[in-house]
């Protein structure tokens, strides 16, 4: 079973998303809250595999009980399920470390997709998030650290490059296994050696830097 939980402080809207995911047959919601305080109140006794995280909400909002969550319990994975589209708040999120973002009127399918791929892959991003990191990167949307020129400049190998490269196109590790001709291990650690070198603490971050950066 995968547990799920979720923060949004919309009872119609949260008891809904409920509702629909306990139809799915290996997922089970093991606490739901109506903001980040009340969520982090009750993880000790009911801890998730996956917060599904709204931005906005009173007393704690999402994005810095996201921050506390990661500092605490490092294991969960967080989606952000947020009506916001702008881009500043997707690559917001995703610099913080977030698995996944997406948009409140996301349909059923693709929702179910997206927590099965966090769960198996360790992030997930859907047409909308890529095409908010792409405009990131064309358009250069100001930033406090300062941009590489090259993969080089961190020390990708060729082959780190190429594998970060269809990490950004959003596919999984043994898809890249496939598409390589190498084993789904040794794309892993690939992986790891790019968290490594760009410093970042998951492959959902290690994207988000490589927009940044324009290491593609």
């Amino acid at each position: 079973m995968l547990k799920l939980a979720i923060a949004d402080d919309h009872e119609l809207f949260r008891k809904g998303f409920i509702s629909m995911l306990n139809a799915v047959s290996d997922f089970e919601f093991v606490l739901e809250a109506s903001n980040g305080q009340e969520l982090l109140d009750k993880l000790p006794g009911h801890i998730p595999d996956i917060v599904l995280m709204d931005l906005q909400m009173p007393v704690m909002d999402g994005m810095q009980a996201t921050e506390i969550l990661f500092e605490q319990y490092p294991e969960i994975k967080v989606i952000v399920v947020s009506m916001y589209d702008e881009d500043r708040f997707v690559i917001h999120m995703l610099e913080k470390g977030v698995q996944g973002y997406l948009l409140k009127d996301t349909s059923p399918d693709e929702v179910e997709k997206a927590i099965r791929r966090v769960a198996d892959e360790g992030f997930y991003y859907s047409d909308f998030v890529s095409r908010a990191m792409h405009r990131k990167m064309v358009n250069r949307l100001p930033t406090k650290q300062p941009f590489f020129n090259s993969a080089s400049n961190v020390g990708l190998s060729n082959r780190e490059q190429e594998v970060l490269q269809l990490l950004c196109d959003g596919l999984s590790t043994t898809e890249i296994s496939e598409k390589l001709f190498i084993s789904s291990r040794t794309v892993e650690g690939h992986r790891l050696r790019i968290l490594e070198k760009t410093g970042t603490k998951n492959t959902a971050a290690a994207v988000a830097f490589a927009y940044k950066n324009h290491l593609i």
